[in-house]
């Protein structure tokens, strides 16, 4: 059982690698990532020993994490497979690591947007008439594929989530 539930605890870390590295490649999320992370989240929480009253905490989380998404992206400050990936990441991370995880995603998204920006300033000559995804992104008034930020504060916060503590409890 306790492999099982380690591969099930795995699935959250893959799949916001694999939300964040499309973003940054192809600057879109693909809603199969948001859902199969809802999804996935079910097996994972009964088998790290969450119980009901916890598991409806974490769609609570999740679910208000969606409304500030939806706001945002209203205000076109996130793109929308930002704001399901984040309501998604809420989910899994629940009130212990949610609030980690907007901390470390601001901060990692300043650091990577003043990053991105310099590059642009001076890698754009380098890249021009160049083919992909890099040049794309190095577009001086390109977007900023937030993705790599939500990612990289999921996996910040995700040891310090209830579904950690509760696996760890279990050992």
């Amino acid at each position: 059982m306790d492999m099982l539930t380690l591969l099930l605890l795995a699935v959250m870390p893959a799949l916001v690698i694999t939300a964040g590295l499309r973003d940054l490649t192809t600057m879109t999320i693909p809603n199969w990532i948001s859902g199969a992370l809802i999804v996935g989240f079910f097996p994972a929480a009964f088998a790290a020993g969450l119980d009901l009253t916890t598991v409806g905490v974490h769609l609570g989380v999740a679910f208000a994490a969606l409304l500030v998404g939806m706001g945002m992206f209203a205000l076109r400050w996130i793109g929308g497979g930002d704001a399901k990936l984040m309501a998604s990441v809420c989910l899994w991370l629940g009130l212990t690591g949610s609030g980690l995880f907007l901390v470390w995603t601001g901060l990692t998204g300043g650091l990577f947007c003043l990053a991105l920006i310099f590059a642009r300033f001076h890698a754009r000559p380098y890249v021009m008439g160049a083919e992909g995804w890099f040049p794309r992104l190095m577009e001086p008034k390109g977007d900023i594929p937030y993705g790599v930020a939500i990612a990289a504060g999921a996996l910040m916060a995700y040891p310090a989530c209830d579904l950690m503590a509760g696996f760890a409890s279990g050992l």
